[in-house]
């Protein structure tokens, strides 16, 4: 007879039960303390049960492009906001078209709302433009300093980019002219040379000579800073109104807050689009420990910047500066202190995490194909929802008591491992999706809590398929303890199969759909996988050290598992002779399977 190989369980082994149910529970207690850690004890709830807010945005013609609003660039606009808004948490935020030119834009009830509201009403282009000049937009305010830039693992601005006075501008209105000039494409009015003293007398002794006319460029600059001067960023009406309906070639005037305060600035042509940027995001420099803003550009983008950036690196403050601007408003005025080549860069200085993550989501999502305005913003109740939520929690209950029922009826005292199973499963489910919350702004709508009703039926489907294989194996002949190892293997396989198309019909649903579908496929996969842990980790751990108690073990016809009543077959019996000679006597010998 051959020796069985080492190392390989026997088909009827029992394992090591109080192992798994070990790892289970340490998984359950690790889970609620985490969710109690963060206080977050409840799962978060989507707009349809919190309620929420909902905002219509309409988009605006622009001057010289009739023709921008069109299929194409409203589903653009619709993609760019929608992870505009879930980039900041608020997951399950609905954006969806609405006619021709609007854009219904529905934000959950939520920790983030407020930042969501912000951006999603800040939805022009992002432009980065040179710094032409700077001043308080309310001298009485105190000043916050600009945040420099600088290429990634390259050293800052000087000083980090934090100037110890306000950056102001030029000290005369001729130095001032000269910049706009310049930035303008001509030369300044007072680059002219300078009379002589004797020409000043005699010119002085004659009738003053008309002024020449100025040209269009010098007549666009003294434009430019009667504006800057009479600008008052305090003002809402006049910040509202600065940097709006501007053309990309223009230079402009523009408000915007460093800290608390209100500034304005005058900025030049358009260097750099935000359609130029690649990626965006805050996060810890490692060197320092500070908040920064990483910035990756296209190809196109890079070569751009590279250039901008070395031309502002020769100029002195504030010329050395370039806002970038979103919807008219400067978000932010780092000052450059070197070329920025190879498509990285990254901003820093006086950030906070949130300032940080806000500007980083800004400039990774605020490049829209069109300008909105909006039209209408309403605060969304939760009553229909919640009617509807309490509707399927109803429906749930009564499904999951007709479950227990039949479970009950039909397999008794085995009912007791599934029920404890289901409540393992729920605990589960219910910590994860708390977490969840917490962690990527998961949010529970209602086609989501369809998905874990459904999730009931999935559960105790593969506690079924186990109890039928262990009732099989009893039905053969065998006694309880080797029925439950012997039945494993083949339950096993088919709740694995069974499982995995779950799971995959769940994957397909939540890649071909968005929205609110979206909730249902992700719990459904969620509480898929869940499945399958509790079924390996609890039910099977614990119907084995159920096997070794005499409930089960002898039979009882409460227990769900009497051989009688499943009409098992007797022991099978071989001859086995005995004796020598010619005669011989037989004696039945029970042979029963282990």
């Amino acid at each position: 007879m051959a020796a069985p190989k080492k190392g390989r369980r026997p088909t009827g082994a029992q394992g090591r039960p109080g192992r798994a149910l070990a790892i289970i529970l340490i998984a359950m207690v690790a889970l609620t303390a985490g969710m109690f850690l963060t206080k977050q004890t409840t799962p978060r709830l989507g707009i349809d049960l919190a309620g929420g807010t909902s905002i219509t945005l309409k988009a605006k013609s622009e001057p010289g492009k009739p023709d921008a609003i069109n299929e194409t660039n409203m589903n653009t606009a619709v993609g760019i906001i929608e992870r505009r808004v879930n980039g900041l948490g608020v997951s399950e935020a609905e954006v969806q078209t609405q006619g021709r030119d609007h854009i219904i834009v529905n934000i959950p009830k939520g920790t983030n709302e407020k930042q969501a509201r912000e951006q999603v009403g800040t939805t022009a282009q992002l432009y980065f433009r040179p710094v032409l000049a700077f001043a308080d937009g309310a001298p009485a305010a105190p000043q916050a300093p600009s945040p420099s830039a600088s290429t990634s693992g390259a050293p800052k601005a000087e000083g980090s980019g934090k100037p110890s006075a306000p950056a102001t501008p030029s000290s005369s209105a001729t130095s001032q002219g000269r910049v706009l000039s310049e930035a303008l494409k001509a030369p300044a009015a007072t680059a002219s040379p300078s009379p002589s003293a004797s020409e000043s007398k005699k010119a002085d002794d004659k009738a003053p000579a008309p002024t020449p006319a100025p040209s269009g460029v010098e007549a666009a600059a003294a434009e430019l800073q009667a504006k800057f001067a009479a600008l008052d960023c305090t003002n809402e009406a006049q910040r509202a109104a600065a940097g709006k309906g501007v053309k990309p070639e223009d230079a402009t005037v523009a408000c915007g807050k460093r800290g608390d305060a209100w500034g304005k600035w005058i900025l030049g042509p358009v260097g750099v689009s935000g359609t130029d940027v690649k990626d965006a995001k805050g996060q810890i420099n490692p060197q320092t420990g500070q908040w920064i803003v990483t910035m990756q550009f296209t190809d196109k983008g890079a070569d751009k910047f590279a250039k901008i950036t070395g031309e502002l690196a020769t100029k002195q403050m504030p010329q050395n500066q370039f806002a970038i601007v979103l919807d008219g408003e400067v978000v932010s005025d780092p000052s450059v202190s070197q070329a920025l080549t190879g498509g990285n860069a990254e901003i820093s200085g006086g950030f906070t995490q949130q300032s940080a993550m806000d500007l980083g989501n800004m400039l990774s999502y605020g490049a829209l194909p069109l300008t909105f305005q909006e039209d209408s913003v309403t605060t969304v109740t939760a009553a229909l929802g919640g009617e509807q939520l309490k509707a399927g929690l109803i429906a749930g209950a009564i499904g999951l008591l007709l479950v227990v029922i039949y479970l009950l009826v039909y397999y008794r005292g085995l009912a007791f491992i599934a029920i404890v199973s289901l409540l393992v499963s729920a605990i589960l489910t219910y910590t994860i999706m708390a977490l969840l919350g917490k962690g990527i702004g998961f949010a529970l709508n209602l086609p989501a809590v369809c998905g874990a009703i459904v999730a009931i039926g999935i559960t105790a489907d593969s506690f079924i398929v186990y109890f039928e294989r262990i009732r099989d194996e009893i039905r053969e002949g065998r006694t309880l303890r080797p029925a439950v190892e012997r039945a494993w293997p083949r339950a096993r396989r088919t709740i694995l199969v069974s499982d995995f198309v779950s799971f995959l019909a769940a994957a397909v649903l939540f890649i071909v759909t968005v929205g609110k579908v979206q909730g249902f496929a992700f719990t459904l996969g969620l509480t898929t996988v869940l499945d399958v842990v509790v079924v390996f980790l609890f039910t099977k751990p614990i119907m084995t050290l159920m096997a070794r108690t005499k409930f089960f073990s002898s039979g009882h016809p409460w227990s769900g598992l009497d051989p009688k009543r499943l009409g098992a077959k007797p022991p099978l019996r071989r001859s086995r002779r005995t004796g020598s000679g010619t005669g011989s006597v037989t004696a039945p010998v029970d042979v029963k399977e282990a």
